[in-house]
């Protein structure tokens, strides 16, 4: 039997293995006082990045024509974004972030790193070198995935087109489900 979505779209990964949530983070009174430096860590990073999944695992779900799944996971969920996964150096300026993919040939690699690496470049200070990357081993095509999100000119000319770049700001939209 086939897993067909809404207008018999193939759903690639109809019964995902779901993970428990981390959970919320109370702020601490420094980094709620705007006197007080407070250098970007790993979990504010994971934190930037879950106020998003939800809405853009609805989009791709929306944009692949698929049926809205009626407990929608967020990526956190899927496993897709870990925060042991995120690595900051706030001295040096880097952060890195690596991506699983829910199955090995999932056709929305690309765009799930590039809303992440765009999501990170409007969040953080200019003087942040970011990586994106999937995490070793887990997609098929994790070589050329990696080669476009790490190529300055490519996210660029991905951005300029026009259709691609409203698809990443939905997934950027703050709006909850």
């Amino acid at each position: 039997m086939e897993n067909l979505g809404h207008g018999g779209t193939y759903l690639e990964n109809a019964n995902p293995v779901i993970f428990q949530r981390s959970g919320e983070r109370l702020p601490t009174a420094s980094e709620e006082d705007g006197d007080v430096h407070d250098p970007i860590d790993d979990r504010e990073i994971f934190d930037i990045l879950l106020h998003h999944i939800s809405t853009l695992l609805d989009i791709l779900l929306t944009h692949l024509n698929n049926f809205k799944l009626i407990f929608l996971f967020s990526i956190e969920e899927l496993n897709v974004v870990e925060q042991v996964r995120v690595q900051v150096n706030d001295p040096e300026s880097t952060v890195s972030v690596e991506f699983t993919p829910t199955i090995p040939h999932c056709s929305m690699a690309t765009l799930i790193g590039l809303s992440i690496k765009v999501k990170l470049l409007r969040s953080l200070p200019d003087r942040f070198k970011i990586d994106v990357h999937i995490t070793p081993g887990t997609h098929a095509s994790e070589e050329a995935v990696n080669k476009q999100l790490g190529d300055k000119e490519r996210v660029a000319a991905a951005l300029e087109n026009s259709s691609l770049l409203e698809v990443v700001n939905q997934c950027l939209s703050s709006r909850t489900i």
